[in-house]
């Protein structure tokens, strides 16, 4: 009978150290899960300054073509009323330079920086803040899944549970497979 004590000792021992292998593994994915998930939060927040930059120039250029178009009209009307043709010519001259310069800003595809250009530049930004931003919620999702798994591994050890092991794993292999497919773009 002396060694049914030692055999049980041993196999509760043997179950330790799986669950103890179980803890390590779950805590090697919390760390994975929660550097991705603070990358995915570094990069919605990096989008969210340059979509904000890019609508705060879209919004400069349309003041500036506002403003340059209210001059071209008072210029026409500036015209009509010059004192010479010369006057007249140097005017519409200029008109038609505003006017170009308030085209150009409307659409510049060579520098992406026209006012449409500038639109789909921070159209394409939020929707990249947004992406990271969805990834970081699922990140956050798994890391607390991972953590339960391993609170309630550690348990198993303490109460010689080994149901609580096994719901552990499953809650942690759960949440590392949440954030592997979040970083493959899955989730």
């Amino acid at each position: 009978m002396s060694d049914h004590p030692a055999a049980e000792a041993a196999e509760k021992a043997r179950e330790n150290k799986r669950t103890a292998l179980l803890i390590a593994a779950l805590a090697l994915a919390l760390a994975l899960a929660q550097v991705a998930g603070d990358d995915a939060k570094t990069e919605a927040q990096m989008r969210n300054v340059e979509s904000a930059n890019l609508w705060a120039f879209f919004q400069a250029r349309t003041v500036r073509q506002t403003v340059l178009g209210a001059a071209a009209d008072r210029a026409v009307l500036d015209a009509a009323l010059a004192p010479g043709p010369e006057a007249r010519r140097a005017l519409e001259a200029q008109v038609a330079t505003w006017r170009a310069t308030i085209a150009r800003w409307e659409s510049e595809p060579e520098t992406r920086e026209g006012r449409r250009q500038l639109m789909e530049r921070a159209r394409e930004a939020e929707t990249a803040r947004d992406r990271a931003m969805h990834e970081d919620g699922r990140y956050d999702a798994a890391s607390a899944a991972i953590q339960i798994g391993i609170v309630l591994a550690s348990a198993a050890i303490i109460t010689a549970a080994p149901a609580l092991a096994w719901v552990g794993g499953a809650l942690g292999l759960g949440g590392a497979a949440l954030a592997l497919l979040t970083h493959l773009g899955l989730a």
